[in-house]
C-alpha cells in the first residue's frame, strides 16, 4: 500500500483536521479498501483538494489503488477548471459533496463524494502516479507528471533528512495542491507520524490554538509565511513542543533568514532551509541546520540520494569547487516530464532522472549552493510560481493592449500600451495570480518594441 500505510500501527492517529475530525492509520487503510471497492480500475480522477481528512483519504487511496489523481485547489477558477476538464477528461471527481450537485455519486465518506463524469480519459502510462499543476496561479493547463518512484523516494528522502519518526506532529498548513504541501503530507505519513491539517490563515487565532493544543512539533512555510510570522512576533512566542522549522518555496530575504536561524539557535530548535520544484517532487536541496548561522541564504547541498552540479557559461559541468551557472539536479525524485493535453498522459519518462532547474546558482568553496538568478521566464513570489509568458497572454487576451512582464521575486511588473486600463489590468492580474496589490505594478509605455519575428527588443 502507498507509503506502507498498511504496516503502520492501526490505532495511531494519522491526521487531525481543523474541524476536529481525525483518522487513524487503521481507518485510512480501510478507507483505501472501500475506495477500491467503489473504483476497482486504473483511471484518471480529479481531487478537489482542501487540507481536510476527505482530501487526504482520496490522495492516499488513489495512489494505493493505482488510480491517477490530478490534485487541484477546491476553489479553483471556474474557467481553468473547465479547461482542465476538457483537456484531460477525468472519469471521476473526488470532492466535497456540496461541489458535486447534479453529478451521480458512487461512493461517499468524510463529507466527500466520488462523482462519475461522462468523460473517458486517454490511456495512462503505467508508472504515472500523480499530476500536479505547474502554475495554477496563472491559469496554465500544463501539468507535471509524477511516477510512483518519484513520490515514494521524495517521502523517504525528506523523512531521512528531517529525521522524522512516528512521534512527530506536523502542522500541515500548506495546500495539498502545492508540491511542498504534498511533500509534508507524504513524508510524515511515511514516517507514521500525525498530520495536523489546517486550511486556516496564519492570521487566524484558531490556527495558533490548534498548533498549541495539538502540540505541533514542526512547521513548514514559504517566504510569505515567515514575513507574516515576523510581524506576528512569532520569534518571541513560547512554543515548547515545536522542534523543527522548515522553509521552501523561494528565497528568504537575508535578514529574515538570520532571524529564523537565530531563533532556532536561541530556543534549541532546528531551522532547515530547503529548495525544490514541482518537477523535482518538491525538495531537492537543503541546508543542514548547524550551517544556518554561517551560510545565510544558502540552499546547502542535495537531499539524500540526489546530486547537484553546475553548468557554467562555457558548457562545462562540475560538482566541486567554486562555480556559477545553471544548477542541474539528478535523483529518483525527478519527474517524468510535462503534460499539456490528455494524450501526454501516456508518455514515458522524458527526463531520465536529470532536471535542468533553470536557476542560476553559485557554489562556494565549501560546496554550498546559493540561488542568484533565474534563466527561465518565471518569478517565484511568496512561493507562487508566476509564468511571465502566461500573464502576458492573459492580459492580451482580456484587454486591447500590448503587454510585457518582468520583475523579481518581490514584485511582478506589467508594462502595457493602453493608457485607459492600468487599474483594470492591476485588479485582473491580482485576481488571476492571487498575489497582493503591493506585489504587482502596472506601467504604461508608448510602445513595446518588437522585431520582424515578433520577439521583444529589450533596451
Amino acid at each position: 500500500m502507498f507509503l506502507d500505510i498498511d504496516k503502520k500501527l492501526s490505532s495511531k492517529i494519522a491526521a487531525i483536521d481543523d474541524s476536529g475530525a481525525l483518522i487513524t492509520y487503521g481507518a485510512l487503510k480501510e478507507f483505501c479498501e472501500e475506495f477500491y471497492d467503489a473504483l476497482p480500475r486504473r483511471t484518471l480522477i480529479f481531487i478537489m483538494a482542501e487540507n481536510v481528512i476527505g482530501s487526504l483519504g482520496g490522495y492516499v487511496a488513489a495512489l494505493s489503488n493505482r488510480i491517477v489523481p490530478l490534485i487541484i485547489n477546491a476553489h479553483i477558477d471556474r474557467q481553468l477548471y473547465e479547461t482542465l476538464k476538457d483537456l484531460y477528461k477525468p472519469e471521476f471527481i473526488w470532492g466535497r459533496e456540496t461541489l458535486l450537485e447534479g453529478m451521480p455519486i458512487v461512493f461517499s465518506k468524510y463529507g466527500f463524494g466520488l462523482a462519475r463524469t461522462v468523460l473517458l480519459p486517454n490511456p495512462l502510462y503505467d508508472e504515472l502516479s500523480l499530476l500536479l499543476p505547474t502554475s495554477g496561479s496563472t491559469g496554465s493547463p500544463k501539468l507535471v507528471r509524477h511516477s510512483y518512484r518519484n513520490v515514494e523516494s521524495n517521502a523517504r528522502n525528506v523523512a531521512s533528512l528531517f529525521n522524522l519518526n512516528d512521534q512527530e506532529r506536523a502542522m500541515a498548513s500548506l495546500p495539498m495542491h502545492y508540491t511542498m504541501g504534498l511533500s509534508v503530507i507524504s513524508s510524515h505519513l511515511y514516517a507514521g507520524a500525525t498530520l495536523l491539517l489546517s486550511d486556516k490563515s496564519l492570521m487566524d487565532a484558531s490556527f495558533w490554538r490548534m498548533m498549541k493544543e495539538e502540540r505541533a512539533t514542526s512547521f513548514t512555510g514559504v517566504p510569505y509565511s515567515f514575513e507574516i510570522l515576523n510581524k506576528m512576533r512569532f520569534f518571541r512566542m513560547d512554543l515548547p513542543y515545536l522542534k523543527l522549522i522548515t522553509q521552501g518555496g523561494g528565497k528568504l530575504p537575508d535578514e529574515l533568514f538570520k532571524t529564523c536561524a537565530e531563533y532556532a539557535e536561541r530556543t534549541g530548535k532546528r531551522f532547515i532551509a530547503t529548495y525544490g520544484q514541482t518537477e523535482g517532487t518538491a525538495r531537492m536541496a537543503y541546508l543542514a541546520p548547524e550551517l544556518a548561522m554561517t551560510k545565510v541564504g544558502s540552499i546547502g547541498g542535495a537531499i539524500p540520494n540526489g546530486s547537484l552540479s553546475i553548468i557554467d557559461e562555457s558548457g562545462h559541468e562540475t560538482s566541486e569547487g567554486e562555480a556559477v551557472g545553471e544548477m542541474i539536479y539528478r535523483g529518483p525524485n525527478v519527474t517524468l516530464g510535462y503534460a499539456v493535453c490528455g494524450k501526454d498522459l501516456d508518455k514515458g519518462d522524458e527526463n531520465n532522472g536529470i532536471l535542468h532547474t533553470g536557476d542560476v546558482a553559485r557554489r562556494d568553496k565549501d560546496g554550498c549552493y546559493y540561488i542568484v538568478g533565474r534563466m527561465k521566464r518565471f518569478l517565484k513570489i511568496f512561493g507562487l510560481r508566476i509564468g511571465l509568458d502566461e500573464v502576458e497572454h492573459l492580459v492580451k487576451s482580456a484587454f486591447d493592449t500590448d503587454c510585457l512582464c518582468g520583475g523579481d521575486d518581490e514584485k511582478l511588473i506589467i508594462k502595457i500600451t493602453n493608457r485607459m486600463i492600468p487599474e483594470q489590468v492591476l485588479d485582473f492580474v491580482v485576481q488571476k495570480t492571487k498575489l497582493f496589490h503591493k506585489n504587482v505594478r502596472v506601467e504604461v509605455v508608448d510602445v513595446i518594441k518588437r522585431n520582424a519575428a515578433g520577439k521583444v527588443i529589450l533596451n
